[in-house]
């Protein structure tokens, strides 16, 4: 089967709903020779194509015309509630993700661009990198940790391991010292904020619903995916 009768296959099984989604991003993409020839990428059967992070699409074109590839969807069940305060506790932690999502979009943009700028320093400048800007987004978070609720801190928390592999704890290590470190996880502690603890949806009840509300808003297109948010591996 050659590429164009996939491509066909593809928007067919989609339905009409990724029809119509198709229709309005290919009103907004360009011709795959305007985007830079180093974000394009090259799929298995040799055809170049750019990836749009926001549309959650491959543009491709094709005999001059441009081809939108949606991504599949991943479609979790909501989780089975045990009785009406489980569901209420849901739709709660929905409300809660939706206020922190955003500052945790710009507080893992920030971390990722210091991690990326630390690779391209010698010792000597990572150093002096360290005590210009690390301490300044450290005090950041300690900033937006405080004025968040008990609930919309271990939401932060989760989110940023989810996506960084690492918990506040570490991150906070990572800028500011294991004593700091040390003193942020104490002050969790107290809040009922537990920094250390990974997220694992397989474990912890509240992260199993917080992944099922992060794939359905997702899905919905409520929130912004983050780069590489599809890396998440949930391990049993």
């Amino acid at each position: 089967m050659n590429f164009n009768k996939i491509v066909i296959v593809i928007l067919l099984l989609s339905g009409l709903q990724a029809a119509a989604q198709n229709d309005s991003i290919l009103a907004t993409v360009k011709p795959l020779s305007q985007y830079p020839p180093e974000l394009l990428k090259t799929d298995e059967f040799g055809n170049k194509y750019y990836y749009d992070e926001a549309q959650q699409a491959k543009v491709y074109e094709i005999d001059g015309e441009n081809v939108v590839v949606m991504d599949e969807l991943v479609l979790l069940n909501k989780p089975r509630f045990n009785n009406q305060l489980d569901q209420n506790y849901y739709y709660f932690l929905n409300k809660k993700l939706n206020r922190v999502y955003p500052l945790f979009l710009t507080a893992l943009d920030q971390y990722q661009e210091i991690q990326e700028d630390i690779t391209q320093m010698t010792r000597a400048e990572q150093k002096r990198y360290v005590n210009e800007r690390q301490k300044k987004l450290a005090e950041q978070y300690e900033l937006q940790l405080r004025d968040l609720t008990t609930t919309e801190g271990r939401v932060f928390a989760k989110l940023m391991n989810r996506a960084t592999g690492k918990t506040v704890y570490d991150i906070i290590k990572e800028l500011r010292g294991g004593w700091s470190a040390f003193w942020w996880n104490v002050k969790g502690n107290i809040a009922d904020i537990e920094l250390k603890e990974p997220y694992d949806p397989h474990k912890n009840r509240t992260d199993e619903f917080l992944e099922s509300l992060l794939q359905s808003n997702w899905n919905a297109g409520y929130f912004q995916p983050y780069p590489g948010y599809r890396n998440f591996k949930i391990k049993r």
